[in-house]
């Protein structure tokens, strides 16, 4: 996969609610372990310190149930039989389901939606890990001079753990430099990774070839952030679009191709009559359509969403989003959604994770995180989030200083500089873990000093509210 190659699963941080006659949900599949032991430190570059990597993680331990946002159901005895389809009254033209472009743009949260298709149909298969990452770190080596010969080394990614199941959205946030588009791209092995693993459906393929990856890269595809450079401008659409069809031979014929191109361009919102064109005779909102038309031609699993919205105009981006939407209910693709705009990522996403200098402090699932954060840094970020009322005013969480640099970050907690809850002697000398609170079902936090319930500023993750 090349830069020119190129909700909706219910929120598994919370519990599902008790339904009738449903059956235990399978157990997650183990990761299944590295083929030779050492494998995961290969790359490690020298004055890198390696963290301890276990061969096996249990994601059993990790299981969370999905939560569907509904109410729970009526004892058996209470609920009736369906009438006869015989006897049952027509359905009024105004109670009929609406076609996608006569559906509202209200902005329907992902918690609220409907699961996908297939999640309706197999829910187990839903509820299994699709993609996870363990300790996956990233150092770029950089020289302090034309005279220096050990390279200093740029922590772009530092010890990372996340997961994505199937038909899910996991948001990622954080300030610009701190890392998601790193990630994101050593996800799909885009770039190598220092040490640390990423899992797919239970395999490891950090250290795969490239011959062993080529099976994988129509299962995992991304959509980049500038719709322009992305695309190659001496290829039309039509070419665009079908060089992966071509690659995984998809199509039988010339005939084939070009009809799948066709119906791919009907599902992105463009019209069939346009594979001709270049991408210099489109718009940027179309352009970034096509890119995602791209990324479906393989009909891939999952989905790097690394900012595809930020260079759009404010009416592009929410037809973008709900295209993205949409499709995710009819395909069940997960997606791991990275953007700076905080209130499309709440809008779009199952569970969000926040990054700060190369490491994950606080994911929760959307509802938690935004009504309640409790990392100060999270907390602080929300508060940014403007109100839509000139009559109110939020209660900002202003931080001092900028984000360290990457080549020599702080001892202890790599946010302890900029916090306004520091424990002098704890947090400058101890790197905290991300672990789950007391009290706050799978919501993880690393921090030796949370925002917990009842504390000034806990009320509300937006942000206090005056006037």
């Amino acid at each position: 996969m090349s830069e020119n190659d190129d909700k909706r699963a219910p929120d598994d941080e919370e519990e599902a609610p008790k339904a009738v006659g449903r059956r235990a949900p399978d157990p997650e599949p183990e990761v299944a372990p590295s083929a030779e032991k050492g494998d995961t430190h290969s790359s490690l570059l020298p004055g890198a310190d390696v963290p301890e990597i276990p061969n096996e993680h249990d994601y059993e331990s990790e299981a969370m149930p999905i939560s569907l946002s509904r109410p729970s159901l009526p004892p058996p005895s209470s609920v009736r039989p369906p009438p006869p389809a015989s006897e049952r009254p027509p359905a009024p033209a105004s109670s009929r389901p609406a076609a996608p472009s006569e559906r509202p743009q209200a902005s329907v949260r992902a918690s609220e939606r409907p699961l996908s298709k297939e999640s309706k149909t197999d829910t187990s298969k839903e509820r299994r890990t699709l993609v996870a990452t363990e300790k996956l770190a990233k150092y770029f080596p950089v020289r302090k001079s034309m005279f220096s010969r050990t390279p200093e080394l740029v922590r772009a990614v530092e010890g990372v753990s996340i997961r994505v199941r199937k038909g899910e959205t996991l948001g990622l946030v954080g300030e610009s430099g701190c890392g998601k588009s790193t990630l994101g791209r050593l996800i799909l092995r885009l770039i190598e990774p220092t040490y640390g693993r990423i899992v797919f459906e239970g395999n490891d393929i950090a250290h795969l070839s490239a011959s062993e990856m080529r099976p994988l890269r129509r299962r995992m595809q991304v959509i980049f952030q500038d719709p322009y450079s992305s695309l190659n401008p001496r290829m039309n659409v039509r070419q665009i679009v079908g060089e992966a069809i071509q690659i995984h031979k998809l199509a039988a014929n010339k005939a084939d191709e070009e009809a799948m191109v066709a119906d791919l361009l009907k599902k992105v919102g463009l019209r069939p009559e346009m594979m001709s064109r270049f991408p210099h005779e489109f718009s940027g909102g179309q352009r970034q359509r096509i890119g995602i038309a791209r990324a479906l031609a393989v009909k891939p699993d999952f989905i790097v969403c690394d900012e595809p919205i930020s260079a759009l105009d404010v009416s592009i981006q929410a037809q973008i989003v709900n295209l993205l939407l949409d499709l995710q209910d009819e395909l069940g693709v997960a997606f791991l959604f990275i953007s700076h705009d905080l209130k499309v990522v709440e809008h779009m996403s199952h569970r969000v994770a926040v990054m700060y200098l190369g490491r994950i402090v606080e994911q929760a699932s959307a509802e938690s995180l935004y009504s309640a954060p409790m990392h100060p840094y999270t907390h602080a970020l929300l508060s940014a989030v403007p109100v839509p009322d000139p009559e109110r005013k939020r209660v900002r969480l202003v931080l001092s200083g900028d984000m360290p640099s990457a080549i020599a970050p702080p001892s202890g907690c790599s946010f302890h500089p900029r916090c306004p809850r520091m424990i002098p002697g704890t947090c400058d000398k101890e790197s905290p873990e991300l672990l789950e609170q007391a009290g706050r079902h799978n919501h993880r936090v690393a921090c030796y000093n949370p925002i917990l319930d009842g504390e000034p500023g806990s009320v509300s993750g937006r942000g206090a509210l005056v006037g």
